[in-house]
């Protein structure tokens, strides 16, 4: 699945019949996760019965006086079977719970703390994934995404709280609604909640959750289920900064040959996009090479990009799968850090479904794991 670093074969990125400069760039600072415990591996206790998600998760709690739930392997009751339906975590073995939709407007919230405060006017990812809960009655469209300087405190109340009507009387607590154009309903998989996010400079903590009154949310029925009530399981949060900075070590320009422009719809392969061992940070000499697509394609704006993440049979599915999607992602943040409009680009993990040679030795594996891109005409 891995090596020390993941060598990649194809093609230099340049314009046709001319040339492009490049300059050497020095070790990225690498763009880590800022969310504490991202996927609630690590807790104080073994859930035995509900509501054991506050002051047991470390690094998480809640921002009212709901009840939010903790699931973890370790337990019977609150495994991956639980009293709400069946999903197995998303990684690890353990994941939060919260009611999104319940009767007298009642709600569970999620409600984490970053490593550092993020930067005013920088670009951030956030992800996390959901799935509904097998009992769930309803399924939604719409979630929120709330930020302050300080842990929300609303201990009083089982009520939603109204992120709209406090981010217009609380100058450090901001809202960011989430609006899908489907209804949230799969509780077979995981589903990807994906966004950008730019910051005020005074963010510490960050909610998650329903923000709307009942008779504000839109849902949808689910035929065949008798309880009325809207309930989602959350998995892999991460905030991650969009712009990753370099440090220019050197102002000499390397010049690259002309070579045959770019085609759409051809599948092509990075030769220099690499990773260290099960990461997924670009390290610095994957840059040259994403610079000239991103320049080719600011020189196209009627192109989109599709990004391919490929890794080797060696090590689990599972985790092949989310490896190959992460490193997608990473090659696609920076793209967009760049300026790339974020609608023009789609990125996608394979893990070892779609080998382009057999994984019978190690120079194989090595042309297996790759990470390619497609252009699409708009």
């Amino acid at each position: 699945m891995f090596s020390k670093y993941v060598i990649i074969r194809s093609l230099v990125f340049v314009k046709p019949l001319s040339v492009i400069l490049f300059l050497f760039i020095s070790p990225i600072i690498v763009a880590q996760n800022l969310v504490s415990n991202p996927s609630f591996e690590d807790f104080y206790d073994c859930p035995r019965d509900i509501s054991f998600f506050h002051k047991n998760v470390k690094h998480w709690s809640i921002p009212n006086n709901g009840t939010t739930d903790y699931f973890n392997a370790c337990s019977e009751k609150m495994g991956f079977k639980n009293f709400i339906g069946y999903q197995k975590a998303r990684t690890g073995t353990g994941y939060a719970g919260i009611h999104t939709y319940y009767k007298k407007d009642y709600r569970e919230y999620i409600q984490g703390k970053l490593k550092q405060t993020l930067k005013r006017d920088k670009k951030y990812n956030v992800t996390f994934y959901i799935s509904l809960a097998d009992s769930s009655k309803y399924a939604i469209k719409r979630l929120g995404f709330m930020t302050s300087s300080q842990k929300f405190n609303a201990y009083r109340s089982k009520t939603y709280i109204d992120a709209k009507t406090f981010s217009k009387r609380i100058s450090n607590l901001k809202f960011h609604p989430i609006i899908k154009k489907n209804y949230l309903d799969n509780s077979k998989e995981w589903t990807k909640i994906s966004f950008t996010y730019t910051a005020k400079g005074f963010e510490n903590y960050f909610c998650i959750g329903n923000f709307n009154s009942n008779s504000s949310t839109e849902k949808s029925k689910i035929p065949s289920r008798p309880d009325l009530f809207s309930y989602y399981y959350i998995d892999d949060v991460s905030i991650t900064p969009l712009e990753i900075e370099v440090e220019k070590s050197s102002k000499t320009p390397i010049i690259e040959a002309s070579k045959e422009p770019l085609k759409t719809n051809a599948i092509y392969t990075f030769k220099n996009v690499l990773f260290d061992f099960d990461k997924a940070e670009l390290l610095a000499v994957s840059i040259q090479e994403l610079n000239a697509l991103y320049n080719h394609l600011k020189e196209q704006p009627t192109l989109n990009i599709e990004i391919y993440g490929h890794t080797d049979n060696v090590g689990l599915a599972k985790r092949n799968k989310a490896l190959s999607e992460q490193r997608a992602q990473a090659v696609a943040n920076y793209l967009i850090a760049q300026g790339l409009d974020v609608k023009r680009i789609s990125a996608f993990g394979f893990g070892s479904s779609k080998p382009i040679t057999d994984n019978d030795t190690e120079a194989n594996r090595q042309l297996n794991r790759r990470v390619e891109f497609k252009l699409i005409k708009k």
